[in-house]
């Protein structure tokens, strides 16, 4: 089962054929085979990607200790 990246709620809808909405703290997700994307539903109902506080796009680079 789906749970919510945002508030780990179960109580999500499917509302398109990738796309989802979490009922527990209002997001739409859309999820394509492993990637998954996240947005917050603005008042005239655009989306805002929410993908930078959730999801990392460069790995963090190994810290190097000098002896």
């Amino acid at each position: 089962m789906m749970r919510c990246p945002n508030c780990n709620s179960k109580d999500i809808g499917k509302i398109g054929s990738h796309q989802f909405y979490c009922w527990s703290c209002f997001i739409e997700l859309t999820v394509n085979g492993d990637k998954m994307s996240v947005y917050q539903v603005e008042e005239d109902g655009t989306l805002s990607s929410l993908d930078d506080l959730f999801f990392e796009d460069h790995p963090i680079a190994p810290q190097v200790h000098v002896n």
